[in-house]
């Protein structure tokens, strides 16, 4: 069984590879500052699942504290995998604080690298976005393309993570993969996204702001779909030849891209509710669509999404009512 380092793992995707990872008996140390991006409440819910697994450890602290870092391959030699998700999350806060982006998903990015280079840890998967593609021409968004015209900090904070892991696969030999996620949602997910205040906005017979007219689309995927992927992914990279500095970049989506408006319906058909809607231009920063390319996902890592936006969206307001219930 592998000894895993998981950066994020109080975070929404984190907290499910982390929970995943120790139901098949893999140890899993995490790592994460908790920061108030978000209620820190939903934080502490999934890290008290985790704390229910023998084989987690979690340390509080930042992938940009060097020592700490080293405090944790000091306490767990035989770490031999990283998962890096952590990362300061956002496109809107992002034209807020951008000194955020810079240091987590930039500066904290090269702890990480400095650390598998220094330690010998020869695998590495890490969180990117598809947000690196911009406003691409063509609909369907393959890894061929090039993404060298992000349209905001995140983005590009994503496209320069990607960039460092290639330069250190390259004169390192760590074998690395890049993880393109697509619009994730589910259970335990962030309150900052668009489904969960939705959600809250309707339930209060708030209005709520519909960018872009509705035009916008978007890959939504489930977070179990997401799940199969990383797994098959970490599978993948398992049968790779050790160092020899393999880099990869696959796509996790859905392959169905769906109208901001049909989605909005959705929710409302599982609430029962009929939302206020207010219509208003595309923000500064947000992308006109999503749609993912997994031709390569199935190929290589066998993966197939298989969760409808309606059921997804009926186990996310699940989770939800009961969340409210117990907090």
């Amino acid at each position: 069984m592998d000894s895993v380092l998981l950066t994020g793992s109080a975070g929404f995707i984190g907290f499910h590879v982390a929970k995943e990872l120790l139901e098949r008996g893999h140890k899993v140390i995490g790592y994460d500052n908790i920061n108030d991006y978000y209620d820190i409440n939903i934080k502490e819910s999934r890290l008290a699942v985790l704390r229910g697994y023998s084989g987690f450890t979690f340390y509080r602290a930042d992938i940009c504290d060097e020592a700490a870092l080293e405090e944790v391959m000091r306490k767990h030699p035989d770490i031999n995998r990283v998962i890096h998700l952590a990362a300061q999350a956002g496109v809107r806060y992002s034209l807020i604080c951008p000194e955020k982006y810079i240091e987590s998903n930039i500066i904290g990015t090269f702890r990480i690298l400095e650390l598998c280079r220094k330690h010998g840890i020869g695998s590495l998967m890490y969180a990117s976005s598809s947000s690196v593609y911009g406003d691409a021409e063509q609909e369907l968004l393959s890894t061929d393309l090039r993404t060298d015209k992000p349209i905001s900090l995140y983005a590009a904070t994503k496209k320069s993570d990607e960039v460092l892991v290639y330069a250190y696969c390259n004169n390192y030999k760590i074998n690395a993969v890049g993880m393109r996620f697509f619009t994730v949602y589910g259970p335990y997910g962030r309150p900052d996204m668009a489904y969960f205040g939705f959600t809250e906005k309707i339930l209060r017979d708030e209005p709520i702001e519909v960018y872009n007219f509705g035009e916008q689309y978007r890959d939504f995927t489930y977070i179990d779909d997401l799940l199969t992927g990383i797994m098959g992914i970490y599978q993948y990279q398992t049968a790779l030849e050790k160092n020899t500095g393999d880099y990869r970049i696959f796509n996790i989506g859905n392959g169905n891209p769906v109208k901001l408006m049909a989605f909005i319906e959705t929710i409302e058909r599982v609430i029962g509710k009929t939302a206020e809607k207010v219509l208003i231009e595309r923000r500064t920063g947000d992308v006109t669509g999503t749609y993912a390319d997994i031709s390569a996902m199935k190929e290589l890592c066998g993966y197939t999404p298989r969760t409808s936006l309606e059921k997804g969206i009926r186990e996310f307001y699940g989770w939800y009512q009961e969340y409210k219930k117990e907090s």
